[in-house]
């Protein structure tokens, strides 16, 4: 089963994509299932991840009612409010849909980089550890060591969205791969292999990509490594098709068994699709 497993869908008039610039117009416009549809059916891509986009709970209910009306979308990233404790009732509620897996807070927008270690969201990582749903790491290379404080804690199963987003464009990638090496060492967590055009300048190449798949690979190995197309994101640098050449260029020296990993049985195991 091949997956993606990190992908968008969004209506930009629900009005909660505040992140979102009005003058993006490859952003800023409606991305539904049919929109994506034909790039799976295309590179036989069986199923997928729809992940959050919007710091609200409307969203998420958005998003699993589009898993009730898509085959294809096998599970859900949502989001709750970790700075009100009362929302522990509404992740019960959304632990009930059978295609809700876990919860993404939107890190790296939060300007305290240390909010994740502040005594009044520890419900938060609790909840997911004790409930036994997923946490996609969201933020910066400057959050890393944070994320393994945090997993020190709270033994969550992890996945770090977008390789933490290494700086491909200045070059120095030397405290990145230095905190991604001690999290793969020192916890269990996951890593996706995917939003590197979008740390790439415009005229990027799969050789200006290849030093950060090549330090992943190493030090997570294929078993902990997901590939997702943070479509629609990656059209700020690349089409679906691209992204997902680049990506199995940069894969190619691995074995059958360890390919299938990368691009759907990681995903498979760690989400539980």
């Amino acid at each position: 089963m091949k997956i993606d497993a990190h992908h968008h869908l969004w209506q930009p008039l629900r009005g909660d994509y505040d992140w979102m610039p009005e003058e993006e117009p490859l952003l800023n416009r409606p991305y539904a299932p049919a929109d994506l549809a034909p790039h799976l059916a295309a590179h036989g891509i069986d199923r997928t991840v729809l992940v959050q986009a919007a710091p609200t709970v409307a969203e998420t209910d958005y998003m699993l009612g589009l898993a009730d009306a898509t085959p294809w979308v096998a599970g859900v990233v949502g989001w709750v409010d970790f700075d009100d404790a009362g929302d522990r009732a509404t992740l019960d509620r959304l632990a009930r849909h059978p295609a809700f897996r876990g919860v993404r807070p939107m890190i790296q927008d939060i300007p305290d980089p240390d909010w994740m270690l502040g005594a009044s969201v520890q419900w938060g990582f609790a909840a997911i550890a004790d409930m036994d749903l997923t946490f996609d790491a969201l933020g910066f290379p400057r959050h890393l060591d944070n994320f393994r404080r945090l997993l020190d804690r709270h033994p969550m199963r992890t996945v770090i969205d977008h390789a933490m987003k290494p700086g491909i464009r200045g070059g120095d990638l030397t405290d990145w791969a230095a905190n991604m090496t001690r999290l793969a060492r020192e916890t269990d967590a996951r890593v996706k292999l995917s939003g590197l055009v979008t740390e790439a300048g415009p005229d990027w190449t799969v050789d200006d990509l290849r030093p950060v798949a090549e330090h992943l690979l190493a030090e997570f190995g294929p078993s902990r490594i997901m590939w997702g197309s943070d479509w629609p994101v990656c059209r700020l640098r690349a089409s679906y098709d691209d992204w997902l050449a680049a990506a199995e260029t940069l894969t190619a020296d691995l074995v059958p068994a360890e390919r299938a990993m990368v691009f759907g049985g990681t995903a498979a195991e760690f989400y539980r699709l």
